[in-house]
């Protein structure tokens, strides 16, 4: 268990900029991965559609079942044959 921590301790340590920043000299390697999950949902394509494009369709199709519920919209009956 200690010799993790340790190991651990090690890596942490081997992020420059301890004295002057502490704990803040992280922020940068997390913005930097959070910059690079935005681009990857936004461009990469898995099937024909990126993650936005799921946000978006989602994000229409409650916006219409609200304006149903709401009573805004009316469906019409198909008619009998």
């Amino acid at each position: 268990m200690f010799n993790r921590s340790k190991t651990v301790r090690d890596l942490l340590n081997f992020v420059p900029g301890k004295r002057r920043l502490g704990a803040y000299r992280f922020l940068p390697i997390f913005f930097c991965i959070g910059g690079v999950m935005e681009w990857i949902m936004i461009n990469v394509r898995i099937g024909h559609e990126t993650f936005y494009d799921v946000y978006r369709r989602k994000r229409s199709e409650r916006e219409h079942q609200q304006k149903i519920a709401d009573g805004l919209i009316v469906l019409k009956e198909p008619a009998a044959k």
